[in-house]
C-alpha cells in the first residue's frame, strides 16, 4: 500500500492508530505553515517598508540616471545653443547707444518724425532710469498729423539703427474751426536705451549677461 492508499483509509476520528509515516508528514505540515505564518508576520511585515522603500529609492535614482543621461546626450546641442543666444545678446548690446551717440539718437527721434510730415509739438527728454548695466531714457512726444503719417514715423523709428520703443500711445482728433477733423493728435512716450560704460556698468554688464545666458 503506497502513501496516498493510506491517507485514503485513515480515520480522521483515531489519529492514534494513523502510520507514524503519516503523523510525521501532517506534524511537519503543520510545523510549514506555522513557521510561514510565523515569518510573515515578524520579519516580513516589518521589513516590507524598508523594502518598498528601497524601490522607491531605486525608481527615484533610475528617473534622475536617465534625465543626466539625456543632458549629457544633448551636451553639444546646449553648447550650439548657448554660443547662439551668447551671440544674440552681443548683438542686442551693440543696438544700445553708448553716452556720446544719446544726442545724436535723440535727433534722429525728431528728425523722423517732420520726415514723415508731422507737426512736433512736444519733445521733451526725461530722466534716465537705471536699469543695471542699461539706461533707460523715455522721451515724451506729442505730434500732430493724419493717420497714414504716424504710420510713416512708426515705420521710421522702427528702421532706426538704435533700440527705440514706443509707449503709452493716445490718439485724439482735432477740430479745426469748419469742425472737420482732417488732423490727429498723437501722444506717445519713446523709449530708447543706453548701455553704461563706466567701470560699475561694466560689471554690471558681465553679470546680467551670464544670467540672460
Amino acid at each position: 500500500m503506497n502513501f496516498l492508499d493510506q491517507l485514503r483509509t485513515l480515520d480522521p476520528r483515531d489519529v492514534g492508530r494513523w502510520p507514524v509515516a503519516v503523523r510525521g508528514f501532517f506534524v511537519l505540515l503543520i510545523f510549514v505553515v506555522c513557521s510561514a505564518i510565523a515569518w510573515y508576520m515578524f520579519v516580513w511585515d516589518d521589513d516590507r517598508p524598508v523594502l518598498q522603500k528601497a524601490e522607491a529609492d531605486e525608481l527615484d535614482l533610475r528617473s534622475q540616471f536617465e534625465n543626466k543621461q539625456q543632458r549629457a546626450a544633448n551636451l553639444d546641442a546646449y553648447k550650439v545653443q548657448l554660443g547662439e543666444m551668447e551671440r544674440s545678446f552681443g548683438a542686442m548690446l551693440r543696438q544700445l547707444p553708448g553716452k556720446t551717440e544719446v544726442p545724436n539718437l535723440l535727433v534722429d527721434i525728431s528728425q523722423t518724425g517732420l520726415a514723415a510730415g508731422l507737426q512736433e509739438k512736444l519733445f521733451q527728454p526725461a530722466g534716465e532710469q537705471s536699469k543695471g548695466f542699461y539706461a533707460e531714457l523715455p522721451i515724451k512726444i506729442r505730434l500732430v498729423g493724419s493717420y497714414h503719417e504716424f504710420g510713416t514715423f512708426v515705420s521710421g523709428i522702427a528702421a532706426l539703427p538704435r533700440i527705440v520703443t514706443l509707449h503709452d500711445i493716445q490718439i485724439t482728433p482735432v477740430t479745426d474751426k469748419t469742425g472737420s477733423y482732417d488732423n490727429l493728435t498723437m501722444d506717445v512716450t519713446a523709449k530708447t536705451y543706453r548701455y553704461i560704460e563706466d567701470e560699475g556698468g561694466s560689471r554690471g554688464a558681465k553679470k546680467k549677461a551670464g544670467g540672460a545666458t
